[in-house]
């Protein structure tokens, strides 16, 4: 069985056991959480949300919080010799999903 969740404006196929890093959630790190935005449920029988699934979640184990790569924002203006180099690293969560309810 797998479901198709939605956080931090992105979706994610999990299935149980699977890791997945998402953006960052208000949650201590070996808590669990329970996620109810399911947009679909799979498996034998498909379940289509309208736009989520009625009584459906995921509970989810928090294993870390951390941050991302670092990616490097680099802007130059011709003719003018001038730049600006930044660097960002975004905050995340890392999930382990422990069961999926429907």
């Amino acid at each position: 069985m797998y479901a198709i969740i939605e956080t931090g404006g992105k979706q994610y196929r999990v299935e149980e056991g699977s890791k997945i890093v998402v953006e960052k959630l208000a949650a201590q790190s070996g808590s669990e959480i329970s996620l109810d935005k399911v947009l679909l449920l799979g498996g034998d029988a498909c379940k289509v949300g309208a736009p989520y699934v009625d009584g459906a979640a995921v509970t989810a184990e928090v294993v870390e919080q951390g941050r991302g790569p670092k990616i490097k924002v680099f802007k130059r203006w011709r003719r003018n010799d001038s730049r600006k180099l930044r660097g960002h690293r975004q905050e995340c969560t890392t999930l382990r999903v422990k069961s999926i309810n429907g």
